[in-house]
């Protein structure tokens, strides 16, 4: 999760004020990892919020290329680029995040299986390491009664479909979550 402006080589970036890559990283139990984060920037009295893992696009980054980054980074584990695929989901929207970013973001989803689910946090940046609290391999049922929200929205109804084969040519469009 960088604070770097997130443009990679995309022919859009420019309407994007934020690119992120993030991953669906998905266990051999079929439980997807979930990062505890601060629901609103820089305000951790106002709730938290569960987040998958990744971040900005670099400059010069593509998209897998950064995801691939940020898995690494926050989780340990190496993946290849090319081993990500395509995306599989994105959701965008407008966000205002007082003194850190405000316009039009963007995040992309790419799904990556492992058989490791030992986390490895020490990547963390400065950020990460004050305001992610925990981590946790949530079963995809669990995901609709968490009690408090799961970003990005209809994940779980994303995994079912992905992990059944059902997954389209298209990424699937998912619903902003920031107001």
């Amino acid at each position: 999760m960088r604070s770097s402006t997130g443009r990679g080589q995309d022919e859009d970036d420019d309407r994007y004020r934020r690119r992120s890559a993030r991953v669906l990283l998905v266990d051999d139990a079929e439980r997807v990892l979930l990062f505890r984060f601060p629901h609103a920037h820089g305000e951790p009295e106002a709730g938290h919020c569960w987040i998958t893992p990744g971040g900005g696009v670099d400059d010069g980054e593509t998209l897998a290329e950064a995801a691939a980054r940020e898995l690494h980074e926050e989780t340990g584990l190496v993946a290849a680029p090319g081993d990500l695929g395509a995306t599989v989901a994105f959701s965008s929207g407008y966000a205002d995040f007082p003194g850190w970013a405000r316009g039009l973001f963007r995040d992309d989803y790419f799904l990556y299986r492992t058989a490791s689910t030992d986390i490895d946090t020490t990547g963390f940046t400065d950020v990460e390491r004050r305001n992610i609290s925990e981590h946790r391999w949530w079963p995809i049922g669990e995901l609709e009664g968490a009690p408090e929200p799961v970003f990005p929205l209809r994940l779980a109804a994303l995994l079912t479909e992905l992990l059944a084969g059902r997954g389209g040519s298209e990424p699937t469009c998912l619903p902003w979550h920031h107001p």
